[in-house]
């Protein structure tokens, strides 16, 4: 912060005629002309001999005022002996401090004061800001990490401080953060994360100002441009320079804590892939051997397999054993989103066949559009659950072609489900068809015919049931004419 009038005062001895001494003094500017305004930027204070004021003194206090200039210094001794009335009655008008500066006090010497002044309040602003870094640093090297450098922000900018996940979770934040004014920051920083053309630069925060209020969001990208997350500060008065280093220094830390997680998961599930692949070999020993320098272990036997698309699978605990689709798990975690294929409960020596049952479940559950299918309920389904529809239904057509087109009146392929149906029972199956066994006899014996099959194969019958089962009930020849 820039020293005040008061300090300058206080330092140079200078005397006091008009207005408030508290304001700030960013600089020191001479200037004998009448309307120095041209030259100035706002918050000097301007020294003045007068050497060309003998009147107009409310029009010239008045266009400094109108300047934004931290005061007016008047030298006497030179020009004038005093500094005129006129002079001091249009600065108490327009609220313009107004100091008087002894003839053996140069002017020079009150602009190396301010510049001294100003050096040592960015030095102490420095030392402040690398004070707090230091604090932030060894916050991050504690055992909580990011929750603790979040604790340690809002202690450095004197508010509260939020971590928050890449989907808006709040991850961490201290007791008193107010974060309902926070969620819309987060969406316009991942609009601006998404600018595609080169002249535009994605947003680097958020600035957020109300009475009392003042918030600052920043996203955590990394490396990428995509954002892994978000941290927000806010405190009830404006951030100093100071107060924005520490929360840039933050940001930095936040990041190179949540990129460096990244690395050991990447490392640690690269790990993970490797060991399943052994196992996959039926390496169990070597698998194990593997995970022993991690301190990790392999699940308890019985293990599931599940397939799944790689998001599903990247999106499961990372220590949990995956590689190309494939997890191994001992127990199925809840709320897996998308389609899922799970297989039953199998020992290490079994897992091929766990791999071809998951792989089933994936397709009937692509089928099904989504959700998580088990191979144990599939096969609760029956045989034909496991087959593809449309080859099932071609299979059927080929095997039943010769009875749907076979000219007589009697349903050939209605009277061979109940047949079968019936598991070979003449009068069972006839009474269902509504005729005479020795009818159905007659029928049974033209099907053999036609087909060129022994009904009395078991094997035979298993085909034929597969494709009458393929063959709902009523799409026969018969039944539709």
């Amino acid at each position: 912060m820039a020293p005040s009038l008061q300090t300058v005062v206080r330092r140079m001895r200078l005397r006091p005629l008009a207005g408030s001494l508290d304001r700030p003094v960013r600089w020191v500017a001479v200037s004998e002309l009448e309307d120095p305004t041209p030259f100035l930027e706002g918050g000097e204070l301007v020294l003045t001999t007068g050497m060309r004021l003998t009147s107009g003194f409310s029009a010239y206090v008045g266009r400094l005022v109108e300047r934004g200039v931290a005061g007016l210094g008047f030298g006497v001794g030179l020009t004038h002996d005093d500094v005129p009335a006129e002079l001091v009655e249009a600065a108490m008008a327009a609220g313009l401090p107004l100091l008087e500066v002894p003839r053996e006090t140069p002017f020079i010497a009150i602009g190396k004061t301010v510049s001294e002044l100003l050096a040592a309040e960015q030095y102490d602003e420095i030392s402040r800001a690398f004070a707090a870094q230091g604090r932030l640093t060894r916050a991050a090297l504690r055992p909580e990490g990011t929750h603790a450098v979040i604790d340690r922000l809002a202690k450095e900018v004197g508010g509260w401080a939020a971590l928050i996940g890449e989907s808006g979770e709040v991850a961490h934040a201290t007791p008193d953060a107010r974060l309902d004014t926070v969620l819309p920051a987060l969406d316009r920083l991942r609009r601006g994360s998404h600018r595609q053309e080169p002249a535009e630069r994605p947003l680097s925060s958020v600035a957020l100002s109300s009475p009392g209020e003042h918030v600052i969001v920043q996203p955590l990208s990394g490396t990428s441009r995509r954002i892994r997350g978000f941290f927000a500060v806010g405190a009830p008065h404006p951030f100093s320079p100071v107060a924005h280093t520490v929360v840039n220094a933050a940001g930095s830390l936040l990041t190179l804590a949540l990129e460096q997680g990244r690395s050991q998961l990447a490392a640690e599930r690269g790990v993970r892939a490797a060991v399943l692949s052994l196992l996959l070999a039926g390496e169990v020993e070597r698998a194990r051997a593997a995970l022993a320098p991690m301190g990790g272990r392999l699940p308890a036997e019985p293990v599931t397999v599940l397939a799944a698309d790689g998001e599903t699978l990247e999106a499961m605990d990372p220590r949990t054993f995956t590689t190309e689709g494939l997890a191994l798990v001992e127990e199925v975690p809840p709320g897996l989103e998308g389609p899922v294929g799970v297989s039953s409960p199998v020992p290490y020596g079994e897992l091929d066949s766990a791999i071809e049952q998951a792989g089933r479940a994936l397709e009937a559950a692509r089928k099904a559009e989504g959700g998580t299918v088990r191979f144990a309920d599939l096969a609760g389904q029956g045989l034909l659950a496991l087959l593809d529809p449309a080859a099932a239904h071609a299979f059927s057509s080929a095997l039943l072609a010769p009875l749907n087109e076979y000219g007589s009146r009697a349903d050939l392929v209605e009277s061979l489900r109940a047949y079968l149906g019936a598991n070979g029972h003449w009068d069972a199956a006839a009474q269902r068809l509504g005729v005479h066994r020795h009818t159905l006899r007659y029928r049974m014996k033209r099907v053999s015919e036609l087909l060129g099959r022994d009904l009395d194969d078991p094997g035979v019958r298993a085909e034929l049931w597969i494709a009458l089962s393929s063959c709902p009930p009523g799409n026969s020849r018969s039944s539709r004419s």
